[in-house]
């Protein structure tokens, strides 16, 4: 029989087993990890396809390897995985309204209106970004209920000015050192501002 784990005297309680049906609370941990917003876009089938997505990591610096994750349940894995390409644009503060834009809709819905410029990749990058970082597909991953695509950067480029945050479910900015007039967050704090909280997280699910 296992040992059964002992709390020392003073300690905080040992949290209760996590149970497989406490999805919510799953969901609510990790929604304790502030991420930044991406929309990743690629081109495919005479289409293009785009969606919000909050997995984005940097992987490896030689070679420059990005990853991001996508539902093996969605309708755009297959363009995702078939096209060999995809394009990830970093949204900047300014640019919540395209975050929600991304995340529902018809790709023609998502893309309308959007300010993009098209990538020797042939995915689209938005003007505005962070950041954005061009990519050829260099390994699929599955893993669980999820696909894990790495991407060998082959392009990319970066703007200084402040890029959007997502915590909590809710979107946000990133304080500098020095909190912004009116606010009452300590130095370096994140500043949450209300936004979408579909399924917790602005994945890319869709």
């Amino acid at each position: 029989m296992p040992a059964t784990p002992i709390a020392k005297p003073g300690s905080p309680p040992l949290a209760a087993p996590l149970q497989p049906q406490d999805g919510a609370g799953y969901r609510k941990a990790l929604s304790c990890f502030a991420t930044g917003v991406t929309v990743v876009t690629t081109h495919w089938a005479d289409q293009d396809w785009g969606m919000t997505c909050n997995s984005f990591n940097s992987v490896s610096l030689e070679p420059r390897l990005v990853l991001w994750s996508i539902r093996r349940a969605s309708h755009s894995l297959e363009a995702f995985t078939k096209a060999g390409h995809f394009t990830i644009s970093v949204l900047a503060e300014s640019q919540q309204a395209l975050a929600g834009q991304f995340a529902t809709g018809s790709m023609a819905e998502r893309f309308a209106g959007a300010p993009t410029q098209r990538q020797p990749s042939g995915g689209l990058r938005l003007d505005g970004c962070a950041a954005w970082f061009d990519c050829q597909l260099h390994q699929l991953i599955e893993a669980g209920d999820h696909c894990i695509l790495l991407g060998a950067v082959t392009d990319f480029g970066w703007h200084d000015t402040p890029a959007l945050g997502f915590w909590h479910s809710r979107f946000g900015q990133i304080l500098s050192q020095t909190p912004h007039a009116g606010t009452s967050a300590a130095p370096g704090q994140r500043q949450p501002a209300a936004g979408p909280a579909a399924h917790g997280t602005p994945t890319a699910d869709r």
